[in-house]
């Protein structure tokens, strides 16, 4: 998530309405806390590549229940810990993403890779796990850390990675433990699980923010019937207001399920404007929705430990579009 100048937030919020108007959307009504672009210059599409490996990941525990397990999910979460910095093109993201698809297609999952290039003379890796049949439904995380902590309030931190057990690593838990738990029988349309790369490290060097889903929304073969990516959810003390910048039918949608559920922190108001993953979709013109709590104190910093995420705040996620993805 990328944090700008007043005047870098003034730009980008012209630049949202601009978005925002030709896809219909409402323009937001305060000012952004956090902004992340993707970068004008996009990389150009490259096709999907189909990828297969032998699961080499740790199955999960038999005795786990059928549904989404909030414990597993601090587990899965934990298990990224071990891969710090994981940062696009460093050997902790590559050990990262090579876990992730060896747990996917120990799941049962089809996998494939998408590159595209970054700066730097890196390629980007998105991974994309598919599911299912019928309207298409994308949920998204990313699973890239920031470089360098550089909101740390310790001048001399703000060279050391990001740990990123919110900013990171809780979304790709949530969508791994839906990956266990989504079965082809219960499943009502196909599923994109994605894990999007080069989304944390913009504003250092030649980054830009959100290059992973900026490359992708273009080139999906078809309009996805929602797109929801799940960004920074595991925070303890854990408030999922609107995001203000999310398709607004799609949004009271997922919030009436988490309220159905008795899940207090999904609170129906709005609060924040983000640019995040879910821009480039709303930018294509297709339904996003971010599920985001940006009320977190050590965003991008050394702090970002795994001793701040709560299995209940991950159960609340991963219950809510678990229902969502089954009940229809």
């Amino acid at each position: 998530m990328a944090k700008h100048s007043l005047a870098q937030r003034c730009s980008l919020i012209g630049l949202l309405l601009i978005v925002l108007s030709a896809c219909g959307g409402g323009a937001a009504t305060t000012a952004p806390q956090s902004t992340a672009t993707a970068a004008a210059d996009a990389p150009s599409p490259t096709p999907l590549i189909s990828f297969e490996i032998e699961p080499t990941a740790t199955q999960a525990p038999s005795d786990l229940p059928a549904n989404f397990s909030g414990q597993h999910a601090l587990e899965l979460a934990t298990q990224q810990m071990q891969w710090v910095p994981r940062d696009t093109g460093s050997e902790g993201w590559q050990a990262t993403g090579d876990w992730i698809i060896a747990t996917l297609t120990g799941y049962g999952w089809d996998v494939e890779e998408q590159y595209f290039p970054v700066p730097e003379g890196k390629q980007g890796r998105n991974i994309i796990a598919k599911r299912g049949t019928g309207p298409l439904k994308i949920i998204g995380a990313h699973y890239d850390a920031r470089r360098y902590a550089d909101q740390d309030p310790d001048p001399a931190k703000r060279q050391q990675p990001v740990p990123a057990a919110n900013d990171g690593a809780s979304g790709v838990a949530v969508l791994l433990e839906l990956a266990r738990v989504l079965q082809p029988d219960t499943l009502n349309e196909e599923v994109w699980l994605v894990f999007f790369d080069a989304e944390d490290n913009g504003d250092i060097g030649d980054w830009g923010w959100t290059l992973g889903s900026a490359d992708l929304a273009p080139k999906l073969p078809r309009a996805p019937e929602a797109v929801v990516v799940v960004d920074m959810v595991g925070d303890a003390d854990q408030q999922l207001y609107y995001e203000m910048n999310s398709t607004p039918a799609l949004r009271e949608q997922i919030w009436k399920v988490a309220a159905d559920l008795g899940y207090t922190s999904f609170i129906a108001e709005p609060k924040t404007s983000v640019l995040d993953d879910h821009t480039a979709f709303i930018a294509q013109g297709y339904p996003a929705v971010d599920i985001i709590d940006f009320d977190y104190p050590v965003w991008h910093t050394t702090a970002d430990t795994i001793d701040k995420l709560s299995a209940q705040s991950l159960e609340t996620v991963g219950r809510t579009l678990e229902t969502w993805l089954t009940q229809q």
